[in-house]
Parts: structure tokens; C-alpha cells; sequence
């Protein structure tokens, strides 16, 4: 007889994660550990520095669970902007600056061809379609803060126009991607 994996829903998942459930744990792994390597891979040049910040994003995640409050989102956009924030946390890292200076060609091409893996499983979610259809301000400002780990003063400087413009788009693109994705 085929072994069926049991589902949770969210509310269980958190619940088992804050019991400190190694069951809860590898269930979350298995269920969201590919989408957040994608996200991840977006940000960090290469596989290894990759999955060394997911690893990272999982600890994190495992050891800041009680601090997750449903009431201000869901888990996944929580686990989202924790493995974000770690992937840009580790490029911001001097050696990881550095590590992107001195890229040579092959490894160029290299991130190229395995980039488009993460893509297809970032995609899997719609998230790439979801952030398209918001208006053009509001798309280019959230490509450039979640898929790119600019920072919002880094899109205004880039973009040329006011930090509290950039905000406040920021603001309402979620707001949308909010109705869009409780749809």
C-alpha cells in the first residue's frame, strides 16, 4: 500500500511547528522549501550561496515561528519576506559583493541556464502572473523589491522619483496583490 502523505492546512502547519513537530517541519520543507529556493535564486548569484540561504531562511523560520502572527498575513507571504530578506542579507555581504565583481563568463552563463529552473517553480504559483497584472508603476516597483532585493530607496534612486512616491505605490501593489491572491 502506497504511503499518502497527510495534508495541513495552515493553521495546523503553525500549530505543529510551534509544538516543535519534526513531522510539521519537514512537511513545511517539502511543501514550500522549492518556491522559496526560487525566490531565493533570484536574488543570490549562485546555487551553493542559494541553498545556504534557504538552509538559513529554514532556521530562521523553525526558530521565529511563535513570532509569526496570522492575523497580519499568511505564512507563506511571512516565510517569503524572511527568505528574501536572507538573500539579500547575503548578497549585501562583502563577500558576496565581492563574489559578484570577479564573476567570470562561465558562471554568468551558468546562473543563466539553472535560472531558468527556479523560474518555472517560482511560476508554479502564478506569482510572476499575479505581479503582472497590477498596474505598470506598481508591477515595476515590486519586480524590482522581490525579484531583484532592491531596497525601496534603491527603486527610487533608480527609478528617479521620490521615496514617499515609491512607498506609497509599494503600498497599494500589495494591497492589489492581496485581492488578488484572496481570490
Amino acid at each position: 500500500m502506497p504511503d499518502t502523505e497527510v495534508l495541513y492546512n495552515e493553521e495546523q502547519l503553525v500549530l505543529l511547528l510551534r509544538q516543535g513537530s519534526r513531522e510539521g517541519f519537514n512537511y513545511l520543507y517539502r511543501q514550500y522549501g522549492a518556491v522559496l529556493y526560487g525566490v531565493i535564486n533570484k536574488i543570490v548569484y549562485d546555487e551553493q550561496s542559494a541553498e545556504d540561504v534557504l538552509q538559513d531562511a529554514f532556521v530562521k523560520i523553525w526558530n521565529n515561528i511563535a513570532q509569526y502572527d496570522a492575523a497580519k498575513g499568511r505564512l507563506y507571504t511571512w516565510m517569503i519576506n524572511i527568505a528574501r530578506n536572507s538573500a539579500i542579507d547575503k548578497l549585501r555581504s562583502k563577500g558576496e559583493i565581492m563574489k559578484a565583481k570577479i564573476q567570470t563568463g562561465d558562471e554568468v552563463v551558468n546562473n543563466v541556464q539553472t535560472g531558468r529552473k527556479t523560474e518555472l517553480v517560482t511560476d508554479a504559483i502564478g506569482l510572476h502572473n499575479m505581479v503582472a497584472g497590477l498596474k505598470r508603476d506598481y508591477e515595476v516597483i515590486v519586480t524590482l523589491a522581490y525579484f531583484k532585493g532592491y531596497t525601496l530607496d534603491e527603486i527610487s534612486k533608480t527609478l528617479e522619483i521620490p521615496l514617499g512616491t515609491v512607498k506609497t505605490r509599494m503600498r497599494a501593489a500589495m494591497q492589489q496583490l492581496r485581492e488578488i491572491f484572496d481570490k
